[in-house]
C-alpha cells in the first residue's frame, strides 16, 4: 500500500518525464534510420538504414553548420574570462556591488527575443547607433554586421557574450566569496604579489566553478537557436546557420523528420564527446 501511495505521488513527474523526455529520445533514435514526412502519417515511414548519416557526411550546409558551431564555441572562454575579471573587480574594488550584479544579470534573465531585437536595431547598417558612432569617429565604411556574411557570425558571438556575462559573473562571485581570506593574508605576509595570489590561490580554488561554467557554456552554444531565429535566420549566405537551426529548418520547414533526427544524433554525440573529454581532462586542472 505504501509503495502504491508513493507511486501515485511521483506519477505526475514520471508521466511528464516519460512523455516529454524519454519518448522523444527514443523516437529520435528510431527515426534517424528512417525517411519520414509526418504529414504522410505512419504509413509514409520508410527504413533507410545508415543512408541519412551518409548523406549528412556530404551535406555542405550541415558541414558548414558544424564549422559555425565550432567557431561559436570561442564565445565560452571569452565571456568566462570577462566574467572572472568583472567578478574580481566587483567583489573587491567596487561600491554598490548589488547594483552591478543586477545590471550585468539583467540581459541573461531578459527575453532573448527582446534582447535580439534591441541588437538588431543597434546593428542596423544604415541608421544603427553602432555604425553612427563609428562614422562619427571617421570610419567611412563601417561593417554591415548581421547583413554581411563576413561579420554576421562575429556579431552573433558578441551578442551571446553580452548575454552570458551576467550568469557567469554571479557564479564566479559566489565562488570568490567561498575562498577563505586567511589564504590571501598568509600569502601577502609571505610577500606574494597580487598576480601570484591570483595564479596560486584564486584560479585553483575557482577551478571547480570554471569547470561547471565551461561544460554548461559549451552545451549552451550547441543549442543556440533563438538569436539566429530573430537576427539572421541562418543567413546571410548560411554564414550563421548552426546545427540546431538547420535541424529545425529540416524538420519543421522541409518536413524531413528522419534526416533531422540523424542530425540530432550527431549533435548529441558531439556534445557527449566534448563533455567526456572535458571530464577526463578536468582531473589535471580542477582542484576539489
Amino acid at each position: 500500500m505504501e509503495s502504491l501511495t508513493g507511486l501515485l505521488f511521483v506519477s505526475p513527474m514520471l508521466i511528464g518525464v516519460s512523455v516529454l523526455t524519454l519518448m522523444p529520445i527514443i523516437a529520435t533514435i528510431v527515426l534517424c534510420f528512417a525517411d519520414w514526412n509526418f504529414v504522410a502519417g505512419i504509413h509514409g515511414l520508410h527504413w533507410v538504414g545508415l543512408k541519412n548519416f551518409q548523406t549528412l557526411a556530404q551535406d555542405e550546409t550541415f558541414l558548414k553548420s558544424m564549422s559555425n558551431n565550432g567557431i561559436f564555441l570561442l564565445t565560452v572562454p571569452i565571456y568566462m574570462a570577462i566574467s572572472l575579471l568583472l567578478a574580481i573587480l566587483i567583489n573587491k574594488h567596487v561600491y554598490f556591488k548589488g547594483f552591478f550584479k543586477v545590471a550585468y544579470f539583467m540581459p541573461y534573465i531578459s527575453s532573448v527575443v527582446a534582447v535580439a531585437t534591441v541588437w538588431m536595431v543597434l546593428f542596423n547598417p544604415a541608421s544603427g547607433p553602432v555604425n553612427q558612432f563609428l562614422m562619427s569617429l571617421g570610419v567611412a565604411n563601417p561593417p554591415k554586421w548581421i547583413a554581411d556574411p563576413a561579420y554576421a557570425l562575429p556579431s552573433l558571438m558578441m551578442v551571446s557574450v553580452w548575454i552570458s556575462i551576467g550568469f557567469n559573473l554571479i557564479i564566479y562571485i559566489a565562488g570568490l566569496q567561498s575562498i577563505p581570506n586567511d589564504l590571501y593574508e598568509a600569502a601577502a605576509i609571505d610577500g606574494a604579489s597580487g598576480w601570484m595570489r591570483f595564479r596560486k590561490i584564486t584560479l585553483p580554488l575557482l577551478s571547480p566553478t570554471s569547470f561547471f561554467l565551461l561544460i554548461s557554456g559549451i552545451i549552451a552554444t550547441f543549442k543556440v537557436f533563438d538569436l539566429i531565429a530573430v537576427l539572421t535566420k541562418g543567413g546571410p549566405l548560411k554564414s550563421t546557420t548552426m546545427m540546431v537551426w538547420y535541424l529545425y529548418d529540416t524538420a519543421f520547414v522541409n518536413l524531413k523528420i528522419g534526416y533531422a533526427s540523424s542530425m540530432a544524433m550527431v549533435l548529441f554525440l558531439c556534445v557527449l564527446a566534448i563533455t567526456l573529454l572535458q571530464w577526463i581532462g578536468q582531473k589535471k586542472w580542477v582542484n576539489y
